[in-house]
């Protein structure tokens, strides 16, 4: 497999190549606004690129996504997206461009939190009514965005599985009240080199359940991103997440 590699010179595109090589893919070329060395031509936006590949990896950022998605239906290329923080205009773009080409899309590349997620939904139809969910996350101190995409997307696995519509509160510290039944808390910690770290806690009369994940390495990532490329490959053109690897296993 060939791949254009997006934010190349960044911590996960670093990973991504790395384990592409150890799996025998070819990173053909990358894009970056950032300068550096690599085994691999580095181009400054998608346009400028010349290689032929097979797949576009994008762990870029958002301010990226509009000449990235613009390549890749010119090209007919499907795209793994990466990226977290994009706007609601941002999304509607990516759904636009999953009209045209295969887009994989997810907030969290792990196989790992895919299942926690599948779990989530399923803990939360069966205890929402009567347990309080609450997300707490941490990454290292210098992740941008908070909440992170992952425990966003949390959060919606567990809204999915309630018979409700929850409410998502970000900050108590401001709020003298007590928490309503209806609540979602997301709780962000940021320190140190902390690869990603998110649990699901489920609390209820005499009792607290735990579903956590904890990545302790990037490669975590890198290797779900190349194994969505792959899963994408051939496939008609369509918006595809974590849901439909689970499914295809």
């Amino acid at each position: 497999m060939r791949i254009l590699l997006n934010g190349c010179m960044g911590r996960m595109g670093h990973a991504v190549a790395a384990l592409a090589a150890q799996r025998g893919d070819t990173v053909a070329a990358g894009v970056d606004v950032a300068s550096g060395e690599a085994a691999f031509p580095i181009y400054a936006s998608p346009a400028a690129v010349t290689e032929a590949v097979d797949a576009v990896i994008d762990f870029s950022s958002p301010a990226a996504l509009a000449e990235e998605l613009a390549y890749v239906t010119e090209k007919g290329l499907p795209l793994v997206l990466c990226t977290t923080g994009l706007s609601e205009e941002q999304l509607a773009a990516v759904k636009d461009a999953a009209t045209k080409v295969p887009v994989f899309f997810s907030s969290n590349m792990s196989l790992g939190v895919a299942v926690l997620s599948a779990l989530t939904k399923k803990a939360a139809a069966v205890l929402g009514d009567t347990f309080d969910i609450e997300i707490v996350e941490m990454h290292h101190n210098q992740k941008l965005d908070a909440p992170s995409g992952t425990a966003l997307m949390l959060a919606e696995a567990a809204r999915a599985g309630l018979a409700y519509e929850p409410e998502y509160t970000y900050d108590r510290h401001t709020r003298r009240q007590k928490r309503d039944k209806k609540e979602i808390g997301i709780a962000s910690l940021r320190g140190g080199t902390v690869v990603g770290e998110h649990s699901v806690l489920f609390a209820g009369e005499q009792e607290v359940i735990t579903l956590s994940h904890s990545a302790q390495s990037r490669s975590v990532f890198a290797g779900g991103a190349l194994t969505a490329a792959k899963f994408l490959v051939g496939k008609p053109a369509g918006l595809y997440s974590m849901e439909d690897i689970l499914t295809d296993i």
